[in-house]
This record gives structure tokens, C-alpha cells and sequence, in this order.
């Protein structure tokens, strides 16, 4: 897993992290931006993040894995594939930022894979403050799914997972800022 790892630290700082003024989703200002989906839509980086969460997910009794749109599309897609691939099929599911408005009216997709009780894990490509991923969880409990951990490809270290933590959720990285900077060298 260490050379998985490392191909995808390169691969994130190529395509995915950018110094410079940058005003994130918080409303934060930051010297660094990183946008995780170019990396995870590039056919390398989706296998290798897809690869990594299932290593991670090894960890835990899941019944499947969701994540807020967009950021979290491709990350499931690629968890889901790579889990069938290797014997462990997980399905997704994908959280709204609005509810539909029509039909059925909810916010999550693909809700016809899982069933009321069924433990999940939340996986997010950016954690900052953790607020996206606190509104994601109240819809999925919403829905009756139990939560039992987050998956993040990065944890900027800027409250997100001290958040996280009072809303009962434990955060878990394939990289912190720093882990990433090492491990691209």
C-alpha cells in the first residue's frame, strides 16, 4: 500500500494541490487550495484513491459507502468498482445539496441498495472545518443509515475533525496537508 500511496501523493500534487490566495468553501481564506476531483476523475488517481479507501474500509463492517455531490462522486464510483473487483462489493450512494423537489423528493441517491439500519462510511476528498460533511451526516441518519466512520483524502488539520468528533463521527485520512508534502517528494 506504501507505493500506492506514494504514486498517488505525486499524482494529487500534479494535478490537485495549487499554492497561492484562495477563498475556500468555509469562506476561509487559505494559501493553498487543493481540488481533489481532478485527480480522483484522472484513471490512475480514481483506482489508486479507490484502492486506498478499500484498504482503509477493511476496518470497519460496512454495508456500503456516500458522500456528498459533487465532491464525493467520483470517490464513491471508485470505491464501489474497485470493491467488486476484489471480491468486497460495496454500493453508494450520493447526498444532495438540495432535495430532489420532485418524485420522490429525497437527498440521497441510490438509496435502493441499502436498508434502514445498514452501516455506512461517509468519504469526502477535502476535510477543513468539517461542516459539509456534519450536514451530509444528519441527512443520511435521516434516511436511517448508521454511520460508523468518514474517509477523507485530505485533512487540511483546520478543526474539521475535532468537529466531526462532537457530531459523533471519527475522521480517518489517506493523507494530512504534511503527509502529502512528504510523501510527493
Amino acid at each position: 500500500m506504501k507505493e500506492l500511496k506514494s504514486k498517488l501523493a505525486k499524482l494529487l500534487l500534479e494535478l490537485s494541490y495549487k499554492e497561492g490566495d484562495f477563498t475556500l468553501t468555509s469562506g476561509k481564506k487559505s494559501e493553498y487550495y487543493f481540488d481533489c476531483k481532478q485527480t480522483a476523475l484522472h484513471p490512475e488517481g480514481g483506482y489508486l484513491i479507490g484502492r486506498l479507501f478499500l484498504e482503509m474500509l477493511k476496518d470497519f463492517d460496512v454495508h456500503g459507502v456516500g458522500g456528498m455531490t459533487l465532491g464525493a462522486d467520483p470517490l464513491i464510483s471508485s470505491v464501489t468498482v474497485v470493491s467488486h473487483i476484489e471480491g468486497r462489493p460495496l454500493p453508494g450512494f450520493i447526498i444532495r445539496k438540495k432535495s430532489k423537489g420532485h418524485g420522490t423528493n429525497q437527498y440521497l441517491e441510490g438509496l435502493a441498495n441499502f436498508s434502514k439500519g445498514d452501516k455506512v462510511v461517509l468519504l469526502e476528498d477535502v476535510c477543513t472545518t468539517g461542516g459539509t460533511l456534519a450536514t451530509a451526516a444528519e441527512r443520511v441518519r435521516d434516511a436511517g443509515l448508521e454511520i460508523v466512520g468518514v474517509l477523507a483524502v485530505l485533512d487540511r488539520e483546520e478543526g474539521g475533525r475535532a468537529r466531526l468528533k462532537e457530531a459523533g463521527l471519527e475522521l480517518s485520512s489517506i493523507f494530512t496537508r504534511q503527509e502529502l508534502l512528504t510523501a510527493g517528494q
